[in-house]
């Protein structure tokens, strides 16, 4: 069963909709004792990372999160929830990957937000991304990107600069992108996610 951390700030109905397509059982995480229930979490996100994080603490979720042994997975402001530092709100974060998030404009030439598909590049050794060719496209829609460490990166994104398209940390893990609006190729990483 995955849980997904329902805290009023991410599109729940695209990835519970991308879940039944795969048959994947799923239910809500609303309060701390909620996360016993599942053997797997995802993070959504969609919105604004300060917000998103006030929510998470005024729910008290903020404070189980980083202590959890089971997998995780951060998607889009829920990946960036799992950073130290924001520039979104000036926001501190969950601290667990000790990466900053940061904005794109005055960075880049390009058009902001990164909208739309674009390519990765991945060590095809990763869990994460098994039985998913290199450099396959997946759909983005930020404004706010990773900063690029080699330590927690497990895959790369070029939107005039190179930025973390995907991250990991013992049981956390995280991508920018949206796999649940990613066709194929994004149910296939949900469905290993779901395996793990």
């Amino acid at each position: 069963m995955v849980g997904i951390v329902n805290y009023g700030a991410g599109n729940i109905f695209s990835i519970t909709a991308a879940l039944q397509r795969l048959d994947i059982s799923y239910g809500m995480i609303n309060t701390k004792d909620d996360f016993d229930r599942y053997d797997r979490i995802i993070i959504p996100g969609v919105g604004h990372a300060g917000a998103a994080m006030d929510k998470l603490k005024a729910s008290g979720l903020a404070e189980a999160i980083p202590k959890l042994e089971k997998p995780v997975l951060g998607i889009c402001v829920g990946m960036q929830l799992l950073t130290d530092f924001s520039e979104e709100g000036h926001a501190d974060l969950l601290g667990i990957i000790p990466v900053k998030t940061l904005h794109f404009e005055g960075r880049v030439t390009e058009k902001v937000p990164h909208m739309g598909w674009n390519s990765i590049s991945f060590d095809p050794s990763c869990p994460l991304f098994k039985d998913i060719a290199n450099n396959t496209y997946f759909y983005f829609v930020h404004s706010y990107f990773i900063e690029h460490e080699d330590r927690y990166n497990i895959a790369t994104c070029d939107y005039g600069l190179t930025f973390s398209a995907a991250i990991a940390k013992n049981n956390f893990w995280a991508v920018q992108f949206h796999p649940e609006k990613s066709g194929k190729a994004g149910e296939q990483l949900l469905l290993n996610f779901s395996h793990f």
